[in-house]
């Protein structure tokens, strides 16, 4: 490769995920000469998408909209799915319930509507999609009916999908530099005009017509975790990237740029418990633990805190991690008896988990260190008389079958822990992404505190703030990621085109 220092470039991508790539394959494609600069060694690249499931949300109107993404699909795995349908309003209904209505509309319009043309887009530089069977939807009867808007995923997840888009970089002509950590903007009387990177040790300045920011929110920061969100977070285990410290964030706000969204938000999960500080790609998808819905979960001091039914997957498990983080030593426990143990996702089978197992809910609950086991055999007691039991069990709907009368209510999925053998799994918070972020015009311009657009600088993934709030759709964040990596190389490449 050639010494990127001594070139000038039209666009600079400042990351190097998913949001950065499809910018910068969007740009090149626009006919800007674009480098890439992700901070991170080759065999790490990919910021926190490599850490991902690959699951993306997005507006289908049926079955043929998904064979037309998954070409590969057999005539018997079409039949024996009920893919449903994901409109345009039940994307808007669910950014706007999940958000408490206070995403951005012009925003999420552009996520929503930008949506299922950006899968086709991907697919056409070579991403390939799978439905994700036993994970989106249960075999029940023999059909999987699919549930919670999001259905199809990148093959090989978040390193399929990273691999794809760096061929995809490749054969549009991006250029990209490795081990380059980009220190702050270049700017001349408040228009960017480059970046300063450090290349093997050594500091550069890089000119460029236009400055493409996207490369991560700060949860790999520990100092601002607990300035930003709060007390506690700084002992939150970082599911993905541990280069995401919110370097471009800092920048953007040195020279300008207006914050903007839930600066005290953030994504975060229920998580392996003794999981390493930030991501392992070998590792990450063994401490998933969001099989929850079918278990009860428990804190130290034996009770109950939250609705593990309340909502779907998709829907819950954004927000839960924080509440998770909130119990006694930031940990808990989810407890499942013998009658749900096969619909726990594969992450539960393998030998990096803290877990404990008894024929006896009395045997179960004394090997559960640090729990208040007196009171966790009375909890379970009045938890499996509230059940009601006369409701159908069915995983793959809202089935109403709750438990009424307890200090924290059950809504679905209601299960009496009765059967032996009983599991118990010990989590704690994983946090995937922070909310805050910048203000971005809906062409990706970045927007300075004045309200005025940033000449020259252009923002994409987990720096677009004004999105979400409070919670999360599930697999939002690549979409967003996708839609918004689009508009700015779009933009950033009109705009440099101005520029020559």
């Amino acid at each position: 490769m050639a010494d990127v220092s001594k070139q000038n470039w039209d666009v600079i991508v400042v990351g190097g995920g998913n949001a950065a790539l499809c910018a910068a394959i969007t740009a090149a494609e626009e006919g800007a000469k674009v480098l890439v600069l992700e901070r991170a060694p080759e065999d790490e690249r990919g910021g926190n998408s490599t850490y991902t499931e690959g699951l993306m949300r997005f507006v289908y109107n049926g079955a043929d909209d998904i064979r037309a993404l998954a070409p590969h699909l057999t005539d018997k795995e079409m039949e024996s799915s009920d893919f449903g349908s994901y409109t345009e309003e039940q994307f808007f209904d669910d950014m706007a319930r999940i958000t408490q209505n206070r995403t951005d509309p012009d925003l999420c319009e552009l996520l929503v509507k930008g949506s299922n043309p950006g899968l086709h887009w991907l697919v056409a530089h070579g991403i390939k999609f799978e439905p994700q069977f036993g994970r989106q939807a249960f075999n029940i009867d023999g059909k999987f009916k699919f549930w919670g808007g999001a259905t199809m995923a990148a093959w090989s997840g978040g390193p399929g999908l990273v691999d794809g888009l760096y061929k995809a970089a490749a054969k549009a002509g991006v250029t990209v530099a490795y081990d380059a950590w980009v220190k702050d903007l270049v700017q001349d009387e408040g228009v960017s005009t480059g970046v300063t990177v450090r290349l093997n040790g050594v500091t550069h300045t890089l000119g460029a017509r236009a400055v493409i920011l996207a490369c991560g929110g700060f949860e790999a920061n520990t100092e601002w975790r607990g300035r930003y969100l709060g007390k506690g977070w700084d002992l939150a285990k970082v599911r993905g990237s541990r280069f995401n410290t919110g370097d471009g964030l800092a920048m953007a706000l040195r020279a300008g740029a207006q914050p903007r969204g839930h600066w005290s938000g953030a994504h975060a999960v229920g998580w392996e418990r003794y999981a390493s500080d930030f991501g392992d790609y070998a590792l990450t998808n063994d401490y998933e633990r969001d099989s929850y819905p079918f278990s009860i979960i428990i804190n130290n001091d034996g009770k109950r805190f939250l609705d593990e039914g309340a909502d779907f997957r998709n829907y819950t498990y954004a927000k839960y991690g924080q509440i998770i983080l909130e119990q006694p030593g930031q940990c808990a426990w989810q407890i499942y008896d013998a009658s749900v143990l096969h619909l726990l996702r594969p992450e539960y089978r393998t030998k990096h988990v803290t877990k404990v197992i008894a024929n006896t809910i009395e045997e179960l609950v004394a090997q559960m260190d640090g729990v208040n086991q007196e009171q966790l055999l009375k909890t379970i007691k009045d938890y499996n008389a509230a059940v009601k039991t006369d409701v159908p069990f069915n995983p793959n709907i809202k089935d109403g079958r709750g438990a009424d009368g307890l200090p924290v209510p059950r809504s679905n999925w209601a299960n009496p822990i009765v059967k032996a053998p009983f599991h118990a799994y010990a989590i704690t918070c994983g946090i995937t992404f922070t909310f805050g972020g910048v203000r971005i015009s809906n062409d990706g311009e970045v927007v300075n505190t004045n309200h005025e657009v940033m000449p020259g600088l252009f923002a994409a993934g987990e720096m677009v703030g004004g999105l979400f709030y409070f919670n999360y759709p599930g697999a939002t964040g690549l979409t967003s990621g996708m839609v918004f990596g689009r508009i700015a190389g779009r933009s950033a490449s009109k705009y440099a085109k101005a520029k020559q």
